[in-house]
């Protein structure tokens, strides 16, 4: 029977390569999952407070359909906290998802057509690389500096053509860490204000931050054609709630895209009302707890990244948010990124992803871990992985 060559070029490694793990764990050989950054799996948990307005909006009896657009207190809560990062908008510029990922598919189905070209940056996290080309569109990526934290400009001017319709971003990024400081933000705005193009910029991890200040897009968008994508499955521990957010900045230039990107949202009805009201509880309670696990992480990032660098033919730039570490496999005897992520998997149990997952041209050649687990497990999965890199026999 017929499928759509559209749904054939859909990859998210991430999940991907777990049927990979399955079958080394059939074998009997326990495997450390270093693949999916969900804090809940990894004894990260919502305060009680977020949980008991969960409970208590059940037992309320808020369990029908809400607004498709999300119950006016949210969508007002997060205008206000979009509003504390720079941007000037109120409850009617935002839009209620189940997760970022609703989010993107919605802004990327209504801005994408066949032929289409969307830059990312490489390397960048797999699904907008798949809602692109699921939409008929062709995925663009522009060079990072990850050393640095910077984007390549020249590299992005260079590559923009008269198909490109959108810039997105992702800081803190997933999957390097990488984190764009305000001059690169302007830039980049700019960038995309000289050639009328959509900004999509993913900030779901815009709390997580361990070196600097955090510098949300809005304080350099102006009346820019910006759009924010944004959740509670990270910073606020809620992943599999599934609830995020589409804030639009108040430009002329996007008044097209408010009028009818909001028509997806009433054909898939609604977001879970009563996560919606655990949400809002997350916004509005107290938030000491992000704090804590931030600090938390960072101990974990510390960590890590010295192990790496340690290792033979391993280098791992210093990730500056988020909780992930994108090291570079510089000895060649370990064949492709891949090859190497199936070989460590296969001979120590550790399971991380293929750089080339994130992007053929920027992110081959790097594999990606998830530094969640408690300190101990990750000490005994630098040891497996030491190990596995020292083997000359490879």
């Amino acid at each position: 029977m017929k499928v759509s060559k559209k749904v054939i070029g859909v990859e998210y490694a991430i999940r991907d390569i777990v049927l990979a793990a399955r079958k080394v764990e059939q074998k009997g050989m326990k495997v450390d999952y270093l693949n999916i950054g969900d804090p809940v799996q990894f004894g990260f948990q919502p305060p009680d407070n977020v949980k008991q307005a969960l409970i208590d909006a059940i037992n309320k009896g808020e369990n029908f359909y809400s607004s498709s657009e999300g119950i006016l207190e949210l969508r007002q809560e997060i205008a206000k906290k979009e509003n504390l990062k720079g941007l000037s908008i109120g409850a009617d510029d935002i839009l209620i998802t189940n997760g970022v990922s609703e989010g993107l598919d919605m802004v990327i189905s209504s801005i994408v057509e066949e032929g289409d070209e969307v830059l990312l940056p490489g390397p960048y996290y797999p699904p907008y690389a798949s809602y692109v080309r699921l939409h008929g569109g062709i995925p663009v990526e522009f060079a990072v500096d990850l050393n640095n934290s910077t984007p390549d400009i020249d590299d992005i001017k260079s590559k923009i053509t008269p198909k490109t319709v959108a810039i997105c971003l992702i800081s803190p990024n997933n999957p390097t860490g990488v984190v764009f400081n305000e001059k690169a933000l302007k830039e980049l705005v700019n960038i995309a204000n000289q050639h009328n193009l959509y900004i999509i910029c993913d900030e779901i991890y815009d709390q997580i931050i361990f070196d600097e200040k955090f510098v949300g897009i809005g304080k350099v968008t102006g009346d820019s054609p910006v759009i924010v994508l944004n959740g509670f499955s990270k910073v606020h521990l809620m992943s599999g709630w599934r609830i995020g957010y589409i804030a639009f900045n108040q430009s002329s230039k996007l008044d097209a895209l408010r009028e009818h990107l909001p028509k997806l949202a009433r054909v898939r009805i609604a977001t879970s009302l009563p996560v919606q009201h655990a949400a809002l509880e997350s916004l509005r309670g107290p938030q000491d707890y992000i704090g804590k696990f931030v600090s938390e992480i960072k101990k974990h990032r510390d960590l890590v990244v010295k192990r790496l660098n340690e290792m033979p033919g391993l280098s791992c730039p210093n990730p500056k948010g988020a909780f992930y570490a994108f090291p570079k496999i510089e000895d060649k005897k370990f064949g492709t990124d891949k090859e190497f992520v199936t070989k460590l998997l296969e001979t120590k149990g550790v399971l991380t992803v293929h750089g080339s997952g994130f992007g053929e041209q920027y992110g081959s050649g790097h594999f990606r871990l998830v530094y969640l687990p408690k300190l101990d497990v990750l000490d005994s999965a630098m040891n497996k992985i030491e190990e596995f890199v020292s083997n000359s026999k490879l």
